[in-house]
């Protein structure tokens, strides 16, 4: 094969490195923590999405420790075939009891979750009408689907109602929504939501990836959190991020468990999670029921962080949740302030275009329940002054 194969890609990668936008994955050398190891540096993380410090419980490690033992390394088949395992039926009849929802069904990833959902409720008979800001698996799930689509305005309720006025003549209407916008760290007005898709007819589809673990008692979600139990037909989550392990999953009513299992894409034709990772999940949906305490402190400590930071004078957005962003702005100067935050012991991530507007640029903190205020304290030390020497901070 010929060296010049790859050249067109070489270009494409020297034009996001000149613009900022060009980065590799940091390995690290540690188990995800507030404080982790790369390259024989101990940094203060704060891009993990380990809210609640779960990927380290011990009860949630001897649980995976035991299903090995029991079951062995990984399922050998899809779910439809030999795949399904007492401990993956078992964790779904114990999130749907958490969720308060008829049925559970899991998924290999919360990406796919999205993907396997919207491609299968969605077809040319349907309207979906999706936040501009939703995350990129709603929008590639979409994508796959043959729905007119409709974008409105981030959390602008009445282009919703127009466009729920404007349906076309569709059989029936989706409006999905993230319940935690994941770059702004905002909350989705769901009650409003609700009220306008039970005025027109539509179903509403929540994503809770970033709301899973967070927000609502003990964790259960923004359903929870504005008490709308009954009145959101789709709620999906993830056992990525506050669950400390890997997976997502729908929940609702029964036939809609029943009809992803035989339309669903991404489940039908993905091998099942491995054991100790259904028997991870399951033991962390059971811890999730008494650390409420848990998830005050990371409000808490969310609280406490992002008043620091605005009496520094910056601009955190919109932030409601422990995603807390600091806007910087153009993606250079973006991943300069996060470079430089580095140096100082800091990991906290740029994120920049195309995942947010050219000129909106952040870095995007998130905190967790297993930090300390000493750790929170030094973390806005340090990007005090790299907010000064970058000229962020001005004054």
């Amino acid at each position: 094969m010929p060296t010049s194969t790859f050249d067109y890609l070489n270009e494409e990668l020297e034009r996001l490195r000149k613009e900022g936008m060009y980065r590799l994955p940091t390995v690290w050398t540690s188990a995800s923590g507030p404080w982790m190891e790369t390259g024989g540096r101990k940094l203060l993380q704060l891009s993990s999405n380990n809210y609640l410090g779960f990927t380290g419980h011990p009860d949630i490690q001897a649980a995976a420790i035991e299903a090995i033992n029991r079951y062995g390394a990984g399922s050998g088949s899809v779910r439809t075939i030999t795949g399904t395992l007492d401990i993956h039926d078992e964790l779904e009849r114990e999130l749907a009891d958490f969720k308060g929802t008829e049925a559970a069904l899991v998924f290999q990833s919360g990406f796919t979750t999205n993907q396997g959902a919207l491609s299968s409720l969605l077809g040319p008979d349907e309207l979906v009408i999706s936040d501009e800001l939703n995350h990129a698996s709603i929008i590639d799930g979409i994508r796959l689907t043959k729905a007119a689509r409709a974008i409105y305005p981030h959390k602008d309720m009445d282009r919703l109602e127009q466009l729920l006025k404007e349906n076309g003549g569709r059989k029936r209407t989706f409006i999905v929504t993230d319940g935690v916008f994941s770059m702004d760290g905002d909350i989705a007005p769901l009650p409003a939501i609700v009220e306008l898709a039970e005025a027109y007819g539509a179903y509403v589809y929540v994503d809770d990836a970033h709301a899973s673990g967070v927000l609502g008692r003990n964790g259960k979600g923004s359903t929870d959190h504005f008490n709308l139990h009954g009145r959101v037909h789709v709620q999906v989550g993830t056992l990525s991020k506050a669950v400390g392990v890997v997976g997502g999953y729908v929940a609702g009513a029964d036939v809609l468990k029943r009809f992803l299992v035989h339309k669903g894409r991404p489940f039908l034709f993905s091998t099942s999670h491995p054991p100790a990772v259904a028997a991870a999940c399951l033991a962390a949906i059971r811890l999730l029921r008494k650390s409420q305490p848990l998830i005050d402190r990371l409000w808490d400590n969310a609280t406490f962080f992002r008043t620091r930071l605005q009496e520094e004078g910056f601009d955190t957005g919109g932030s409601e949740t422990p995603i807390i962003p600091v806007l910087i702005g153009q993606p250079d100067q973006t991943a300069d302030f996060s470079r430089q935050l580095m140096e100082e012991g800091i990991y906290a991530q740029g994120i920049v275009y195309p995942t947010v507007a050219m000129d909106k640029g952040r870095v995007r903190c998130i905190v967790t329940a297993a930090h300390t205020k000493d750790d929170l304290s030094f973390a806005v030390e340090k990007i005090v002054a790299v907010g000064k020497r970058t000229g962020v901070l001005k004054g």
